[in-house]
Order: C-alpha cells, then structure tokens, then sequence
C-alpha cells in the first residue's frame, strides 16, 4: 500500500472518530436556550406587515404596535382606529403604541402564559413566542398551541 492511500485512510478514520463529538457539539450549541430577555427589542414581520417593539414588564413580556399595515390605511399615513374592540371606549384610539402582547412568562426556553389581541377582529388569543435561529415566532391560538397560527420576525437594527 502507498503512502498517499495510508494517508487518506488514517485522515478518514480520524474524521469518521471524530464525527460524533462535532455533531455532538453542534447539537449542543443550536439547543442552547435563549435567555429572558432575548425577546426585548424591536422586531420586523418576516412579511413586512408590522413592526413591534417587545419589552419587560416587571417579571413579563409584553409588546406594543410601532408600524405597519396592520396599523396604518392604505395611504400609509392615516393611522387605523380599534374599531372592533369589544369595549367601546376604546373604539376610537390608534393603534399604534397599543399594547397587544400581553403576560408573556419566560419558563423552560420559551415565553409562555401571555395573550394577544387581535384589532382586526377585536379578539383576545392565547399566546407563546420562542426564539430559533435569531428570529421571534409568535403563537396565537385558542385553546391549545397546535390549533394556532405563527408570525415570524427578525431583529430590526
């Protein structure tokens, strides 16, 4: 046998020995959990359709409207009234600066416990959010998370 052949096959053996510390490891470091307050900051719909600024509230998560088309009419100025909220009162305010994410808890990796309210409808949703790979997924749902609907955001510089 040839010296490059002895080569290649001892570099191949070191790499397959190898192999399960680095995936090991790999694992490792995409399963650390994010800390508490990973989640404070400004944040961008993947689509584009609102921006929102989350923040701690005492021991809490919440998050208010900055922008976006969820917020604004279609001349991109006029802001939208809360027209279906489900206290009268409150039909007339913008909704920009509106608090809409609500009792956000930070346990085991994940916010968890926290509502969102929905303007469009004037409903008020369950709500969870995780962080994966550098972006904000937010869950609303009823009931249980898996009859639910998730919006992606990315960090806003």
């Amino acid at each position: 046998m040839n010296a490059s052949l002895r080569t290649r096959r001892a570099m191949l053996a070191l790499a397959l020995a190898l192999a399960p510390i680095t995936i090991a490891s790999m694992s490792a470091a995409q399963a650390q959990p994010a800390s508490s307050d990973a989640i404070v900051g400004k944040w961008e719909a993947d689509d584009g359709s609102v921006k929102l600024d989350l923040f701690r509230a005492g021991s809490k998560f919440q998050a208010r409207l900055l922008y976006g088309n969820k917020i604004v009419e279609a001349d991109n100025v006029t802001l939208k009234k809360d027209l279906n909220n489900p206290d009268p009162a409150l039909r007339s305010r913008s909704l920009k600066n509106i608090v809409f994410v609500t009792g956000l808890r930070w346990a085991d990796g994940e916010w968890t416990g926290g509502s969102i309210y929905d303007a469009s409808s004037g409903r008020t949703y369950n709500c969870r959010a995780e962080m994966q790979d550098g972006k904000l997924h937010v869950r609303g749902y009823l009931g249980v998370p898996a009859l639910g609907q998730t919006q992606t955001f990315h960090r806003m510089p």
